[in-house]
């Protein structure tokens, strides 16, 4: 049952996460204000948007029994507003050409740990089930492709819906095509692209220099791959804590445990 008393009660467990989630609540409340003001409502449901986004950790908590290890709630504290506030409102995906890389390769990570934890949590709770840490990884791995590729499903879905740009347009300065060949599937051809021309249905004409404007294909393909390498990062460091205990440090500070876990592993 929701309980924001509950919430902000488990939210303040940890004085270091609650200074840190305090300071961005302040911060999307400001912008917030201010959207207001100049009646940029979009740019308000974002702010609203962001503020539901730093109570998932603590929802989590409180009604799942799940305990969220600092480092792994601190992340998600900052991968929110690095995503919404500083991406979406603060223009960094645009004055940042790697902003949007590196968000989805540290998405890739934390999907994998994730994933990791929710088959580590089976698999030392049940008497029946001794997974592999091949098996473990996999599945982490498997989990983190799965969400990447449902995120993409939605920047697609959203772009065609509400006629947005989620999937960034790129420039392409060449290509290579088998169909503008007279021989087809014998040979390819392959050019330099000097511009492009679009011309609109008003009459208008845009000249794009140095390429054709790809709309999403190359970004979509860019997103999966970096996802790609987050998940397999975290997916090597599962491994090898579970076949000979390293990386403890790193999985104790990003894989969610249960409640009662945390408290053998407290008496031990």
């Amino acid at each position: 049952m929701f309980s924001f008393k509950k919430i902000v009660e488990q939210i303040k467990t940890n004085k270091k996460n609650f200074v840190i989630y305090s300071i961005l609540r302040l911060s999307v409340l400001i912008i917030l204000i201010r959207t207001l003001i100049v009646k940029n409502y979009e740019a308000s449901f974002v702010c609203i948007l962001s503020l539901i986004l730093f109570l998932i950790p603590a929802f989590i908590e409180t009604n799942f029994h799940i305990d969220i290890p600092n480092g792994l709630e601190i992340t998600i504290y900052l991968f929110i507003y690095a995503a919404e506030i500083l991406g979406e409102l603060g223009n960094f995906y645009t004055h940042f050409y790697w902003w949007d890389t590196m968000l989805h390769t540290i998405n890739g990570f934390i999907c994998a740990a994730v994933g990791f934890s929710l088959v580590d949590l089976l698999n030392k709770n049940s008497k029946e089930i001794h997974l592999t840490p091949l098996y473990l990884s996999v599945v982490a791995f498997c989990f983190s492709m799965t969400i990447g590729t449902l995120w993409e499903f939605g920047e697609y879905a959203l772009d065609h819906i509400s006629k947005n740009d989620a999937q960034r347009d790129i420039v392409i300065k060449d290509f290579t095509s088998y169909d503008l060949d007279d021989r087809h599937l014998d040979a390819k051809y392959s050019g330099i692209i000097d511009h492009t021309e679009i011309f609109l249905e008003n009459g208008e004409t845009i000249v794009i220099e140095d390429g054709y404007l790809d709309v999403g294909l190359n970004d979509t393909i860019k997103d999966m791959f970096v996802n790609f390498v987050g998940a397999i990062i975290f997916s090597i460091i599962g491994y090898f804590y579970v076949e000979k205990r390293r990386n403890k440090i790193i999985i104790d500070t990003l894989v969610p445990r249960t409640i009662k876990d945390n408290k053998d592993k407290e008496n031990a």
